[in-house]
């Protein structure tokens, strides 16, 4: 039988340790981004999806670009605002980057054929995934993007097994 840690709440420690595994990192400019994403990169494995959250203008696609620098692509990256969908081979993986910004429907989604790419093989990262209607697969981790006024917050949280490996594999 399992003891709730918390009376008023009734989570048991076995479920607690299913919960979301968070943590939150101070990005003070581009070469701090770039810093963490490669520190993210090593960690990537074949199949996961990441979510990309945050306003226009607060990092999302610096990221990308400095993960994919990170894993070793030494071709320009660019945002996939208009295209929808730009494809990378870098570091042994093959990388989807979506920007479904512009979307407005369920039916877009469905339309433009992307579900064919979250196949357990590539690394989709997924620029406002709000976008498609609850139709993106779960992301493994999450990257939420605060704009401060010297600055980025991002906030990475893990909601599957793959997730949390992530993140307790990042180096410090």
């Amino acid at each position: 039988m399992h003891k709730p840690d918390d009376s008023r709440s009734g989570v048991s420690r076995h479920s607690a340790a299913r919960r979301k595994l968070a943590i939150s990192l101070l990005l003070a400019d581009e070469a701090a981004t770039a810093a963490f994403a490669a520190r993210l990169a090593g960690t990537l494995k074949a199949g996961m999806v990441i979510h990309l959250r945050g306003d226009l203008g607060a990092g999302k696609t610096t990221l990308v670009r400095a993960l994919l620098h990170a894993l070793g692509h030494t071709g320009r990256v660019k945002s996939p605002t208009y295209t929808l969908l730009e494809q990378y081979e870098a570091g042994g993986l093959h990388l989807c980057h979506f920007d479904l910004y512009r979307f407005c429907s369920k039916e877009e989604w469905e339309t433009a054929g992307f579900r064919d790419e979250f196949n357990g093989r590539n690394v989709c990262m997924v620029e406002w995934p709000e976008k498609a209607h609850g139709l993106v697969p779960q992301a493994d981790v999450e990257i939420l993007f605060e704009i401060l006024p010297h600055g980025r917050n991002i906030t990475i949280r893990a909601n599957t097994e793959t997730g949390r490996e992530c993140l307790r594999s990042l180096p410090n």
